[in-house]
């Protein structure tokens, strides 16, 4: 499941996607075969962190499994 990371909370996809020019046609992040089409993947600080991209728009997004 994707989430979005603020400093303060965590969001759902839908509740900031849903705007975005680089959104699929359904709202959703442009995720393809487990990577983020619409930005680049974060490095993970110790092993136990789930997968992290910085969106194109300046979003953290977290693929928690």
């Amino acid at each position: 499941m994707l989430v979005i990371l603020t400093d303060e909370q965590i969001l759902s996809p839908k509740q900031v996607c849903q705007n975005c020019l680089l959104a699929d046609s359904s709202g959703q992040p442009r995720w393809r075969k487990g990577q983020l089409g619409c930005g680049q993947s974060i490095h993970k600080l110790t092993e136990n962190q789930p997968e992290q991209y910085e969106c194109l728009m300046g979003f953290r997004i977290a693929n928690i499994k």
